[in-house]
């Protein structure tokens, strides 16, 4: 769905600076300065309009959010919600995350969180999948050694494609869900997207998974 211009953004967006934060490459390697703590930092990238990240942050205070999302209306609809919210432990983005190495450093998140991603179902966009090879770099790269990369969709096509692409590069599976409501995780947060494709009976998949030089 075409989100609705919104002509105010950009004052917006300078006015909540501290929120939605300019330049993130002038912060790489320094998030946690950012936060003004030492909290382990978790990534979720196409945040969208904010509610996983919300209910992950009200969840886990003792952890520190960060949202990518590269359009300005989407932010600023998450802004608003953030600001809402009270919470202080969640940064934004409004960036491209076509590398997110230019925006953190090595080791520097601690859980990275692709939600409902664009499934790019055609072979000729295979590269543009967050879960192909040249992703699973920068993911390796800027988690930490035994960090954690979780994965959630509707799209059973790119599921499986991620499956395969994270076993050829070496990843360690932790968790394969081909049902994940069916569990009854009282833990999981739903996305916008969740929400609505599950109250249409839609099966959403999950996994987790870990990079080889993990330790665990």
């Amino acid at each position: 769905m075409r989100q609705r211009h919104k002509p105010w953004a950009d004052e917006f967006l300078q006015e909540n600076n501290h929120l939605v934060v300019p330049r993130a490459t002038d912060h790489r390697q320094n998030w946690q300065k950012v936060f003004g703590n030492d909290k382990p930092i978790h990534l979720e990238v196409g945040t969208g309009k904010g509610q996983f990240l919300i209910g992950m942050a009200k969840q886990y205070p003792e952890v520190n959010f960060i949202g990518i999302e590269i359009s300005k209306s989407v932010i600023v609809s998450a802004a608003e919600k953030v600001l809402a919210s009270g919470l202080d432990n969640i940064l934004l983005l409004n960036e491209d995350a076509s590398d997110l190495r230019e925006m953190f450093g090595e080791n520097e998140i601690a859980t990275l969180y692709l939600n409902f991603s664009d499934p790019w179902p055609k072979n000729r966009h295979e590269k543009r999948r967050l879960t192909y090879q040249s992703f699973l770099e920068q993911y390796e790269e800027i988690l930490e050694q035994d960090g954690e990369l979780i994965f959630k969709t509707d799209n059973r096509g790119l599921f499986e494609y991620s499956l395969v692409s994270f076993t050829d590069y070496g990843m360690k599976l932790q968790e394969v869900n081909l049902d994940l409501h069916a569990i009854n995780d009282e833990t999981n947060v739903m996305t916008e997207y969740e929400e609505k494709f599950s109250s249409k009976g839609q099966v959403i998949y999950r996994c987790r998974a870990r990079f080889g030089n993990s330790s665990i």
